[in-house]
């Protein structure tokens, strides 16, 4: 394939998978002009593996996802570990990022509520991931993960919003344990919350346009050390949408139109 038009990467978050994207995908002007990529990240989804998981693995397979689809350089939109992933593709590979969108970015030093207790528990999930690795390659894994849909889990949790408090249930499913291990295998989950916990590249190695989109109610980040660290970025715009924490949940139509302001006036033309 040749690289005619450029290629805007979607990429999902924590315990997550491509269906993150299926609502912004076949909604946005950008299609017209951009290729729109939103692979599964290796462990989500349909991308099944059980061997070792992580940034270092998911950014190479980005690179081969650029390459065999004939596109040079991108632009990637993440969310949560999405948005992570994305600074780091962007630190290893600076000629092959034209610019990144961080939805809810979530830098360690930031994690509050639970994702702060998972942090101090990083020694421990250092000794448990090898273990179950172990048992994987021993044949010892379930067979059968629940289905994830997560276009229409967040069209049920919109309606739940709009109704009152049964909303406010239905979001917090989106940060349950039990849920995401009922759809991710236990390894990839594991890994997952590691590469979410560990540190961000130094600001000082990203110098791509940057537009950041934050939640003004963030359950899981602290707003004034997410500022702060992109802040250091050389090239950062910040909007707050008013969500508590999943924006393309919440707020799917301001995110998709902050996105295309954004690429359509830092992006005349879609470039490979």
């Amino acid at each position: 394939m040749s690289d005619l038009r450029g290629a805007i990467v979607l990429l999902h978050g924590l315990a997550s998978n491509r269906t993150r994207w299926s609502e912004f995908a076949a909604t946005t002007a950008l299609r017209d002009s951009w290729a729109i990529l939103r692979p599964d990240l290796r462990g989500n989804g349909d991308f099944v593996a059980r061997g070792r998981i992580g940034m270092t693995e998911w950014c190479a397979d980005l690179a081969a996802l650029l390459d065999a689809d004939g596109h040079s350089t991108a632009v990637l939109v993440g969310h949560c570990l999405g948005a992570n992933l994305a600074l780091d593709f962007a630190a290893r590979f600076p000629q092959r990022t034209q610019g990144l969108v961080l939805i809810e970015p979530m830098p360690p030093e930031a994690l509050t509520g639970t994702m702060r207790k998972v942090r101090r528990l990083r020694p421990l999930l250092h000794v448990l991931i090898p273990i179950v690795r172990i048992l994987n390659s021993m044949g010892l894994h379930r067979r059968r993960l629940a289905p994830l849909d997560l276009e229409a889990l967040d069209q049920e949790t919109r309606a739940a919003l709009a109704r009152g408090p049964e909303g406010e249930a239905r979001l917090a499913k989106y940060a349950s344990p039990l849920l995401d291990l009922r759809t991710t295998a236990t390894g990839a989950y594991l890994q997952s919350l590691l590469a979410v916990t560990q540190p961000l590249p130094e600001a000082g190695r990203i110098g791509v346009p940057v537009l950041a989109l934050v939640s003004e109610r963030s359950a899981f980040t602290d707003a004034g050390l997410t500022r702060a660290y992109l802040a250091r970025l050389a090239d950062c715009e910040i909007a707050v949408l008013p969500a508590k924490h999943w924006i393309p949940t919440e707020q799917p139509r301001a995110m998709r139109e902050a996105i295309e302001r954004w690429v359509a006036r830092r992006f005349a033309t879609a470039q490979g």
